[in-house]
């Protein structure tokens, strides 16, 4: 896909830069897919805003996402793809041979009329996703599973990606977009290529209101509160480094402190 780039006929249009969506499917999702999506306004089950500057936002229906791809030795024609206001990365709607359709991340380079399949012995090309046990090293892969049978959880993002550089004792080794290096079970599924609509990263999105059809509120900096609001409010923020509201460090400070699962980092991405 490419970017798409407008007249300057008014200010905010001279800046904004949008991904091209012409190649995508121009009508609805498959109904039978999706499911009703509810706002939360960043509001948890009491209420309480837990999630500063969410709001608003054009109503979404959601797009049931095959992330487990369990129809082992099963192929799928792609029949289309299609945008998903839910996620930065497309979509593909794929057919099976009994005629089951399903949605799937698109990779990079599938087109429509590919065929896709999962399988522990099946072709490494874009699409098709295998254990990593079966995976070659080297390769690139995204929707990498965490645990067996879970669904996919690494590198789901627009243009994201990780890269499986060993296997050791029943593990394979990946390394993510961070640097950091993981462990995980090499039986947990993963899909061949990077995920697609990698432009992303050079949107611009040029004024506000697109911002407020994504949902997204005005992000109010810290130092233009009051001393009661924040703790870098007032006339002067003194020298001190960023924080949250709650005093947390803001930019670079460790928040990470998940003993349980420190054992299955190899290299941290601050070693890169």
């Amino acid at each position: 896909m490419a970017l798409k780039t407008f007249r300057p006929v008014t200010p905010s249009m001279r800046h904004t830069v949008l991904v091209d969506h012409s190649e995508l499917w121009k009508g609805g999702p498959v109904k039978a897919l999706t499911e009703g999506k509810r706002k939360q306004g960043g509001r948890n089950n009491t209420g309480r805003v837990t999630m500063r500057w969410r709001g608003g936002g054009h109503k979404k229906r959601y797009r049931v996402i095959d992330f487990k791809r369990q129809k082992h030795d099963q192929s799928a024609d792609v029949v289309r793809l299609e945008f998903d206001p839910n996620r930065s990365a497309f979509i593909a709607l794929i057919k099976y041979e009994d005629g089951t359709l399903s949605y799937i991340l698109a990779p990079q380079r599938l087109k429509v009329g590919d065929k896709v399949v999962s399988g522990k012995q099946v072709d490494v090309k874009p699409g098709n996703a295998m254990p990593m046990s079966s995976i070659p090293v080297g390769t690139i892969i995204h929707n990498v599973e965490m645990k067996p049978g879970k669904g996919g959880q690494l590198a789901r993002a627009a243009g994201t990606f990780v890269q499986l550089v060993g296997r050791d004792a029943g593990y394979a080794l990946v390394r993510l977009a961070s640097g950091e290096v993981r462990m995980v079970r090499a039986e947990c599924m993963a899909t061949i290529g990077a995920v697609s609509n990698p432009d992303q990263q050079n949107v611009f999105i040029g004024k506000a209101g697109r911002s407020r059809w994504l949902g997204r509120l005005g992000n109010v900096r810290g130092e233009a509160m009051n001393p009661v609001d924040h703790p870098l409010g007032g006339r002067t923020r003194g020298n001190r480094h960023p924080v949250s509201p709650w005093g947390q460090g803001a930019k670079g400070d460790k928040t990470r402190h998940n003993k349980s699962t420190d054992r299955y980092i190899l290299r941290r991405k601050r070693d890169k």
